[in-house]
């Protein structure tokens, strides 16, 4: 049996959860509402407090569903509840970031600024402090949202391994290599 499918998911205070025909799961909380379309073989309980999600048999199809679905539901619980914070860090000489609402704006290096609009789903910040690289700050309800983005973001300028340059995740660690030896 799945073990992560089998955990049950508390419903913290504040949090209403709907199963409407077609098995989709409708979270409403403080910070938001989000849906989710979930495989019509796998049935929801929602009892005093916790949801339990189970499977009818255990051919491979349904147990790679059980705690697939079992995890987007938790975290679309979890979203609505506490929310989702990802920084991201721009290591680099005259690499800077700034945002006029939802526009942000990236100078990576390149012969132009990099422009990318952020949906309104995310709150987007730039944090620039004096002897400290610049942080871009994205927060959502919506993990899958707010991980793509941080993604794309990324993607403008993928950490290199010489010198380390680049955009990355805040904490994250890159794989350094030495280069040329002088002969």
């Amino acid at each position: 049996m799945s073990r992560i499918g089998k955990a049950p998911i508390s419903v913290p205070q504040g949090v209403e959860i709907s199963v409407s025909k077609g098995n989709v799961v409708t979270v409403k909380g403080p910070k938001g509402v989000l849906t989710q379309q979930i495989d019509p073989d796998l049935t929801i309980k929602i009892e005093d407090g916790t949801i339990n999600i189970s499977r009818p048999t255990d051919q491979k199809r349904h147990r790679s569903m059980h705690g697939l679905y079992r995890s987007l539901v938790n975290n679309m619980v979890e979203g609505v509840s506490k929310g989702y914070i990802k920084e991201l860090e721009l290591v680099g000489v005259g690499y800077r970031a700034s945002n006029t609402g939802q526009l942000l704006e990236l100078s990576l290096g390149y012969s132009h600024p990099v422009m990318f609009f952020v949906p309104s789903e995310v709150k987007v910040e730039a944090i620039m402090e004096k002897g400290k690289n610049p942080l871009v700050k994205l927060e959502s309800h919506d993990k899958q949202l707010i991980g793509q983005i941080a993604a794309k973001i990324r993607a403008f300028r993928k950490p290199e391994p010489y010198k380390g340059k680049g955009v990355r995740f805040k904490g994250e660690e890159i794989r350094r290599k030495q280069g040329k030896t002088a002969g």
